[in-house]
Order: structure tokens, then sequence, then C-alpha cells
């Protein structure tokens, strides 16, 4: 595994916090990792992004934002708002490629879901997943319509020729209803495979120590983590 594309079902389901996660499981593991991001949107300037957050959590520190956008869209809608050239994702693919030669693992955090366009011509984060030829997590959340929403991720996926290497469930609540539990099923179920992690709702107000620990925990095949899938479904 050199290249790993983080993609989700939308915003706000866990993408960075299983960002940091995963660069904490390589760096305890003494592995060589670079986070980069192609393109943060909803962000001025002097805020804090998702990589800044990547650093803060896991200790990273070879990091790439490629373009900033302050408004709260898609990357290709915030360029146009602003008044600004597109993301470039074959200039993505090109540093993506130049990491790859020096680090032992990249890891591509996408923006929004897995459809939302970076440029005019429809690129999305798919098409730079398959022009990598790279691997592909899916980040998924859970409750009412979670279903829908990783199925719909997934097709899209197979559309386009992707094989996702796993689904993992970014916030999971620390007391969750009948709604989330019987979402694990039915998540399995759709990815043909058990789940590659769960990481609790919260895990990115942690300290460093304390979130690699729990990254440790959460994340199963992913990088040799701790996460056993069949003890999950049967507590639930």
């Amino acid at each position: 595994m050199s290249v790993l594309v983080v993609t989700g079902t939308g915003s706000g389901v866990g993408k960075t916090v299983v960002v940091a996660a995963l660069a904490a499981l390589a760096l305890r593991r003494g592995s060589s990792v670079a986070v980069v991001k192609p393109a943060q949107t909803g962000a001025c300037p002097d805020e804090v992004g998702d990589v800044d957050r990547v650093i803060e959590l896991s200790g990273v520190t070879t990091t790439f934002e490629t373009r900033r956008f302050s408004e709260p869209l898609s990357p290709a809608a915030a360029a146009r708002v602003s008044g600004a050239a597109p993301v470039s994702l074959l200039d993505v693919g090109r540093l993506v490629r130049e990491l790859a030669e020096s680090s032992r693992l990249v890891v591509v955090e996408g923006t929004g879901g897995v459809l939302e366009r970076f440029d005019e011509d429809g690129g999305t984060v798919a098409d730079l997943a398959r022009a990598l030829g790279a691997q592909v997590l899916v980040v998924v959340g859970v409750g009412r319509g979670a279903v829908n929403q990783a199925a719909l991720t997934l097709e899209a996926l197979a559309h386009r020729g992707v094989e996702p290497v796993g689904v993992v469930i970014g916030r999971w609540p620390a007391e969750p209803g009948v709604a989330e539990r019987s979402c694990v099923a039915d998540l399995e179920m759709l990815a043909a495979r058990p789940l590659a992690g769960v990481l609790p709702d919260g895990a990115g107000e942690l300290g460093r120590e304390e979130f690699a620990e729990v990254a440790h925990d959460g994340l199963g095949a992913m990088l040799g983590g701790g996460f056993d899938p069949a003890g999950f479904r049967a507590a639930l």
C-alpha cells in the first residue's frame, strides 16, 4: 500500500480524523507517511484546516494542502465563485506520485463526497484514484440514510472501475441507538467484507498520545490496527 485515497459519503462523516489515524498508525510503525489535501474549502487562509488537524492529531510532518478556498462549496464551485483557477487533478496526481517515491504511504483526503467536482470538466476524487491506481478507503456515517449514502458511494466507485479497500465508520456514537446499530450489517453487506474499522465520535478532540491508542484500536486491516470486526458486531 503506497497511495491510499480517503473519501466518504459526504461532509462531516470523519474523513479527516480517519486520515489522522492512518498517519498516526504509520508513524507508530516507523513508516514514512505523507498527507495530501487536494482542496480545502470553507476555510480562510488564517483558519485551521483539515491538514492542520491531521498534523496536530498524528504528528505527521510531510503534508500538502494544494489549494484553499474560503467558500464552503465543492472545489469547482469555490474556484468559480472566487474567480480562481480550478484545482488541477493532473498536478495533484504528479505530486502524489513524487511523494510515493520517497514515502512508504501517501494518504490523499478528498473533499466532501466521492463525486464532488474539482474542476469544470467534472473531475472527482474517484477519477484521481483511478488515474493513480490507488486503493480507496470509504468513510461512512451511521443512522438514518447512512446505508443509502454508502450504497450510492460504493456504486459510483464501482461504475468507475475503482475497488474500495474497505469501509470505516468515522464517528461511532458513545450511545448508539437501534438505527446506528442496524447499519453495521448492511454496511458490511454492501462492502462485501467486514468493516475495516470504527473510530469513536469525539476522537478528534483527544491529545496525540491518546489519539494514537484510539487509532490503533479503531482501525482493523488498515496498517495492522487492533480492531476486531467480529467482536464489534457481537457487542452491538
